[in-house]
């Protein structure tokens, strides 16, 4: 248990830091920790990392927009299409490196469809989670190198 100490003084202080920005920036809350998680489940803990969550998050926003968008010009029964063909998109994309990781691109479609469409209340939000969740990792890492009883290694 000691060895997930570092991880869990970073998580904590980063996500009240976020809990108190965001609702000092009126910011979808939930929205940031979505994109903290798709940042920390996508593994590669670096820029990089959040280059790549940032590229797939955003192409869900544009994918969920898509399918506000073409509901409105189609009526209805076009919202069906359109999300069958958009989450058929969304897996075919994957073939390009940068939005190889397919949950990421769901979380960010995901977002807008629980924002009813605010496609303007979901980009900042999980842009920044992603920040955060490199933050949280970087934070870790000091704080394992930092506290006496454990290692960088084991907070992984």
């Amino acid at each position: 248990m000691v060895e997930r100490l570092p991880v869990a003084l970073s998580a904590g202080l980063l996500a009240g830091v976020w809990v108190w920005g965001s609702d000092s920036f009126a910011l979808s809350t939930w929205a940031g920790f979505l994109g903290c998680s798709a940042y920390s489940a996508l593994g590669e803990h670096s820029i990089k990392g959040v280059l790549a969550t940032w590229a797939a998050t955003l192409s869900g926003v544009f994918w969920a927009w898509v399918v506000f968008f073409g509901t409105d010009l189609l009526g209805g029964a076009g919202s069906a299409v359109l999300t069958g063909l958009v989450t058929a998109a969304m897996c075919l994309q994957a073939a390009q490196r940068l939005l190889a990781f397919i949950p990421a691109a769901f979380i960010g479609c995901c977002v807008v469809f629980a924002l009813n469409g605010d496609v303007a209340s979901a980009w900042l939000p999980l842009m920044l989670g992603a920040v955060m969740g490199f933050g949280m990792s970087r934070l870790g890492d000091l704080f394992a190198r930092m506290l006496p009883f454990t290692s960088a290694e084991e907070s992984k």
